[in-house]
């Protein structure tokens, strides 16, 4: 019973943190317009995410446009998206093995060794998911860190950490975490559900 309630606490970490990856992956705030040092407030700001840019006026009207090309853009949000796509993709799959594999499910019921295999697969690659999540927002989160200190950069072109970023690496450590967890149920289930042969009892002895 504890090793099913662990399982399920690992699966739903992971699983909020795969909707936080895709919440992260489609919002447009991963680096915001900065008004620090001479750069004076202006009437509007600037959002840019990996799909498009957007534009806040100071009247609460938000524009919003998609990139054109994705041939133009830099090679630092190019890889961002592939990175961002492969996890969501791997947190897909990795749900519908935990789902198969886990204690609480009936699939594969007659074959525990190969539900434990299932449940632990999906753990592992909850924690891929999680892991390339991180490095493609810490990657992002260094360039953009990396330009603002950059004095060829003017100042009113300067970016700050964007909230999308905050997001993705929480979403990341869940996943992560979740992952971790459902892997380690699985192999803590292998364990304590080890057989042991049982000794012959020994042969009746005739007493004279």
């Amino acid at each position: 019973m504890a090793n099913t309630g662990f399982q399920l606490l690992g699966f739903a970490l992971a699983f909020i943190g795969w909707v936080a990856v895709i919440t992260s992956t489609a919002l447009p705030q991963w680096r915001t317009s900065s008004y620090a040092g001479d750069n004076i407030v202006t009437a509007q700001a600037i959002y840019e995410g990996l799909w498009m840019s957007c534009v806040s006026q100071s009247t609460g009207q938000v524009q919003c446009k998609v990139y054109d090309s994705m041939l133009v853009l830099n090679r630092t949000l190019q890889a961002t998206r592939a990175l961002m796509v492969i996890s969501i993709l791997l947190g897909a799959v990795a749900i519908l093995a935990s789902c198969v594999g886990m204690q609480c499910t009936t699939c594969l019921a007659g074959d525990e060794g190969k539900k434990t295999k299932v449940a632990g697969t999906g753990g592992i690659l909850f924690i891929l998911s999680g892991l390339l999540a991180l490095i493609a927002t810490a990657w992002y989160g260094n360039n953009v860190v990396r330009d603002f200190y950059t004095h060829a950069t003017p100042v009113n072109t300067r970016f700050e950490l964007g909230q999308a970023l905050f997001i993705g690496w929480a979403a990341a450590a869940l996943s992560i975490l979740g992952g971790a967890f459902l892997t380690c149920s699985c192999v803590k289930g292998r364990s304590s559900g080890r057989s042991y042969p049982r000794s012959t009892p020994s042969a009746p002895k005739n007493y004279v």
